[in-house]
């Protein structure tokens, strides 16, 4: 049966009866409550969420019109039903004019049920097409707020790079112990952390580099969340439920770490005086219409993760803005604001989605949804913690940001590289054809004024196809040049990147063999 939740305004008890029973015999589930005044009305709408309101057109001391003024003065879009033994054509009319759906003559029961299926799907067609209107709208303003993010990343990311990389040589010049090497410790510790900022609006923005892996969420998980438990604080239990089905997922696994601890961190903050702390694992099989309202996703398989607290929840109004940058309910100083927009960029970014339900006092449950794929977890990756090691060769180096060039010109000649810099895209090509048989690899700014880093690379390519490069990318709305892998070796790195890291991705790509059929 299905459950139906009817506030009916009548003043006549045994009138209320014979409706419920008709709307039961119609296989509705009834639950109701009878109001005969303005005031119950208003107690009615408080405390219950309605499905159906049926009300009397005329009644001692209160009249139907008032009840339906009162409901829709409050914005309530429930479906309304006049059901009177008074009522005219005449005033049938005005009353579909105030807003009422229908109007059912006392008596006349043929007409009732018709009406009520008719009005029900009616009332979920528009909440379907609202929630349409919603998302869309939230769409269009975190695409214009990512925009921005993004931009801004990017312009920070040359200025972080070059104070992080300038700290990096100076603690190289500094004697361990000195306060030298401890003041340049301290600004490159400074720069990690706005580097952090930068990548959680980046995440946001859905220009994160990603390195997608096979993993197993349960796995991730559980791994998570045993680093987490002294963060989160003793007086939090933590419960896992796990699926049994032993989930795989196409995805970053540290960007999904970072949306699992940004999640449970959320919780914690909300929880200050103890509570319930539940992660669980599912899988889920979405159909086309379910994709239709969540129009950012495609019907299959999907694995839900969730996070539940028992903390002080969230109002309509909060749960509004929660996932923009910088909104944060938190004093001044204690929170960036930036946890929840990363984790919906985060998970954007994997074509997935995030759900909230709360209400004030009662918790709050984030659901993520990510899709589901068929196969086993790749192995883990092994940091690489290798001795850097320069070289001899000659090295293009093209990037437009006056701090990012000279701190990388720096670098290089002081691992031993010859260096040809060019502050854009024309003078790079004037100095490889000057230099072209010198040149053993470039590294190329993937955007700049005039003439990007592929655009750069097409030019050189063109002369010797297989010259290695490195670009560099604020962020990584753009991709790689499409060229063969046989024609070329190159790599990519995030601004902003530790020098020894670009040291050993330099030395990496001078140490590949050419392919056979490359060779001269």
């Amino acid at each position: 049966m299905t459950k139906l939740r009817t506030l009916i305004v009548e003043d006549s008890e045994i009138d209320c009866d014979i409706l419920v029973r008709e709307l039961r015999k119609g296989g509705y589930d009834v639950t109701f409550e009878r109001v005969d005044s303005a005031k119950a009305l208003s107690a009615a709408l408080v405390l219950g969420a309605w499905d159906i309101v049926f009300s009397d057109y005329s009644m001692p001391g209160f009249s139907g019109v008032a009840c339906l003024k009162i409901i829709r003065e409050r914005g309530l879009d429930v479906p309304f039903i006049f059901v009177s033994g008074t009522i005219g054509e005449e005033m049938a009319v005005e009353a579909m004019k105030l807003g009422a759906n229908d109007y059912v003559m006392k008596g006349n029961t043929a007409r009732l049920l018709p009406a009520v299926r008719r009005e029900l799907l009616d009332a979920e067609l528009r909440r379907q097409h609202d929630a349409i209107q919603q998302r869309i709208r939230q769409l269009e303003k975190f695409e214009a707020i990512g925009r921005l993010a993004g931009g801004i990343a990017h312009d920070f990311n040359n200025v972080i790079g070059a104070v992080s990389g300038w700290a990096e040589l100076g603690l190289g010049e500094a004697s361990p112990s000195s306060a030298t090497a401890r003041y340049f410790e301290r600004i490159r510790e400074q720069s990690r952390r706005a580097a952090g900022l930068t990548r959680q609006l980046l995440a946001y923005a859905r220009k994160q580099k990603l390195e997608p892996r096979n993993i197993e969420l349960n796995q991730l998980v559980t791994e998570t969340i045993t680093l987490l438990r002294r963060v989160i604080g003793e007086h939090i239990e933590v419960k896992l439920e796990l699926s049994a089905e032993a989930p795989i997922i196409r995805a970053d696994p540290t960007q999904i770490e970072q949306v699992l601890m940004n999640l449970c961190l959320n919780s914690r903050d909300a929880m200050a005086n103890g509570g319930e702390l539940t992660i669980k694992t599912g899988m889920m099989q979405l159909g086309p219409e379910y994709c239709k309202i969540h129009s950012d996703l495609e019907p299959g398989t999907y694995i839900q993760l969730s996070v539940s607290d028992t903390g002080t929840g969230m109002d309509s109004a909060t749960v509004e803005h929660i996932f923009e940058p910088f909104f944060t309910t938190k004093d001044t100083g204690e929170g960036t604001g930036l946890g929840l927009p990363t984790a919906l960029g985060i998970v954007k970014q994997h074509n997935g989605m995030i759900d909230v339900e709360t209400q004030p006092t009662k918790g709050t449950t984030f659901k993520v949804l990510l899709p589901a794929i068929a196969g086993t977890a790749d192995p883990k990756r092994v940091a690489d913690k290798s001795a850097v090691r320069g070289g001899s060769e000659t090295i293009l180096l093209v990037e437009d940001n006056d701090g990012m060039r000279h701190m990388m010109h720096e670098v290089l000649e002081a691992l031993g590289y010859k260096v040809i810099a060019a502050h854009d895209g024309r003078e790079a090509i004037n100095q490889f054809r000057l230099h072209k048989s010198r040149i053993s690899l470039a590294v190329l700014d993937m955007v700049m004024p005039g003439m990007s880093g592929p655009a750069v690379y097409a030019h050189l390519s063109e002369t010797v196809p297989d010259l290695p490069v490195v670009f560099c990318s604020g962020y990584s709305e753009h991709s790689l040049p499409s060229v063969s892998p046989e024609s070329a070796r190159f790599a990519l790195l995030q601004k902003p990147f530790d020098c020894k890291v670009l040291a050993r991705k330099i030395r990496e790509l001078l140490d590949t063999p050419l392919p056979t059929n490359c060779r001269s």
